[in-house]
């Protein structure tokens, strides 16, 4: 984690020594993302893509907070309100939403594909498109801080980012049980899970990113890191494997409802608040994404399911309830019984012209 620091630009973009330094700095909102931020860290990896003094790029947040707390999703409320639960896609692919969109998942595939080693500093906060930026790349450091989550079926989204490619392929059903729940994972969940590469303790940060000026990462790490703490997970693994299986929403509330083991327990009564729509969607889209071939196969299927859900009523109740009013009563469009497969499928269906380009970045 790195200090608030005294520039006013949103991301700090700086050299030191053979490091490219990309620091988050809005701390004052645990450095959420907004376009400028996509597009000021885009252009820095253009420009060091081709820099032979640039070794490694490190991606830190600003602040003791978090790295990023995800999206401008008072933005999204916006274009949300505005679009008026319209079903058309036009509509919603030329707001302002969808253009953050674009660019945001261009850099989650370039961050992803970079040629060059890129550490991500996962400390505090991240969630949402803080995973976006630091789950893609090669070497993702959880803390003692960490507290990493997806949780946008809580506000009527539906897990995006590429998140659906890393939760899909997490063992033993675990990232179903994230995405539905919203859970909020430790440092030791990261690394068990494999969302994390390494474990650092937090003190142990600012002499890891010092060292990082001058020495390859590979050697930094070796020194810095340490055996990560036992997860809390580890021995829900199987019943959570049982509970979580299947393509149906239904069968999962069940299993969870005749459970007597307290965490399950609590896993139903996390899901119970969360939209009915975007639960469905999500279980829907993760196991569309078991087949993927690529990132880039899933970022394709998630810009579908974003700017659909942007037409859809929850996802503007959702962050009235949970952000802008804190009422933390939504009331959502539909209930679990009162959803079909077809309404579910049609949040993944082909865009035609309107389709996300991940050509450019």
């Amino acid at each position: 984690m790195s200090g608030e620091q005294q520039s006013t630009e949103p991301v700090i973009v700086e050299v030191d020594g053979r490091a490219g330094r990309l620091t988050l700095n809005r701390p004052r909102s645990i450095n959420a993302l907004d376009h400028s931020m996509v597009q000021l860290m885009a252009s820095a990896l253009d420009e060091w893509e081709n820099d032979p003094q640039v070794q490694t790029v490190v991606i830190t947040g600003a602040g003791e907070r978090g790295l990023c707390a995800g999206g401008d999703i008072v933005a999204i409320h916006r274009d949300a309100d505005a679009l008026g639960a319209r079903p058309d896609d036009a509509a919603a692919a030329a707001t302002g939403s969808a253009a953050f969109w674009r660019d945001e998942y261009r850099l989650n595939a370039r961050l992803a594909e970079y040629s060059k080693p890129i550490l991500a500093v996962m400390d505090g906060i991240v969630m949402g498109g803080g995973v976006g930026i630091s789950g893609h790349v090669s070497h993702r450091v959880a803390t003692d801080r960490t507290r990493l989550a997806m949780p946008e079926v809580g506000i009527g989204l539906v897990p995006d980012v590429g998140g659906t490619w890393l939760l899909s392929r997490l063992a033993d059903e675990l990232g179903t049980y994230a995405a539905l729940t919203s859970k909020n994972l430790s440092g030791a969940d990261a690394v068990s899970l494999g969302l994390a590469t390494h474990f650092v303790p937090a003190e142990g940060l600012p002499a890891m990113l010092a060292d990082l000026a001058q020495q390859p990462v590979d050697e930094v790490l070796a020194a810095h890191s340490a055996p990560a703490p036992v997860s809390g997970l580890d021995e829900l693994r199987p019943l959570i494997a049982t509970a979580f299986a299947g393509g149906e929403l239904a069968e999962i509330t069940a299993r969870l409802a005749d459970s007597e083991v307290p965490a399950l327990a609590e896993a139903a009564t996390a899901m119970a608040g969360m939209s009915p729509m975007a639960s469905a969607v999500t279980l829907h889209a993760l196991r569309a994404a078991r087949d993927d071939r690529s990132l880039r196969d899933s970022l394709h299927r998630e810009y579908r399911t974003s700017l659909r859900c942007l037409q859809y009523p929850d996802l503007a109740e959702g962050i009235r309830a949970k952000v802008i009013d804190k009422d933390g009563r939504p009331n959502w469009a539909a209930t679990p019984d009162t959803i079909d497969s077809a309404a579910v499928e049609s949040f993944t269906r082909p865009l035609g012209d309107l389709e996300l380009d991940l050509t450019t970045h």
